[in-house]
């Protein structure tokens, strides 16, 4: 199996529907921070890779179609490299309101997890990945926002065109089914992971 979809679009930006519709699409698995939760066996692999070691794509990917979500979208420019003829999708919203699911789902998650005594020195993978390297530490408003805009900005700038959907959760299933040449299913375009779920597994988990 070889990765056929890799998500570019960072949490918060419908990922979770994004990986449900792709897995009713037929590319199944499909890789998403839901799945290191499940197989905490990763955790040293996606650690590795926020060091910025050297790291085998196919040790992680080889039983995915697919990958949405931190920590993989932090990776698109090198996955869309080692996996040339995948697709690349841009998962994106309204940036005020990721901003603000951010501040109510992922931030606090992290926060909470920086307080775990077990947590590894220098941060855990998503500390680094999101805090460090995505937010330069800085987590306010304007500086989030602004690195929101310019992720996404590079990915369009870095993605052939022809290579590339910048997608919405809005616009449903004709233009994410277009892109991959699929039919378009019966079932109405998922909706997961609301904000409310978001912090109902956080608490399940403390």
């Amino acid at each position: 199996m070889t990765l056929q979809v890799v998500g570019a679009g960072l949490g918060r930006t419908g990922t979770l529907s994004l990986k449900t519709a792709l897995e009713m699409l037929g590319f199944a698995p499909c890789h998403h921070m839901l799945e290191v939760r499940s197989h905490p066996e990763q955790v040293p692999f996606w650690l590795r890779a926020a060091k910025g070691e050297a790291v085998n794509w196919d040790d992680m990917f080889g039983a995915y179609k697919a990958s949405v979500d931190w920590p993989s979208c932090h990776f698109y420019k090198q996955l869309a490299a080692h996996y040339p003829n995948a697709k690349v999708i841009l998962s994106r919203r309204d940036p005020a309101k990721w901003y603000d699911s951010m501040c109510e789902t992922i931030f606090p998650a992290i926060e909470r997890a920086a307080k775990d005594p077990a947590r590894p020195e220098g941060g855990s993978f998503v500390e680094r990945i999101v805090v460090q390297q995505t937010f330069n530490n800085d987590l306010g408003r304007d500086n989030v926002i602004a690195a929101f805009e310019r992720h996404n900005a590079q990915v369009i700038a870095t993605i052939a065109p022809e290579r590339l959907l910048v997608f919405e959760a809005a616009n449903g299933w004709e233009p994410l089914c277009k892109f991959l040449g699929v039919d378009v299913p019966a079932e109405p375009y998922p909706r997961t992971n609301s904000r409310d779920e978001f912090k109902q597994h956080l608490n399940n988990k403390s």
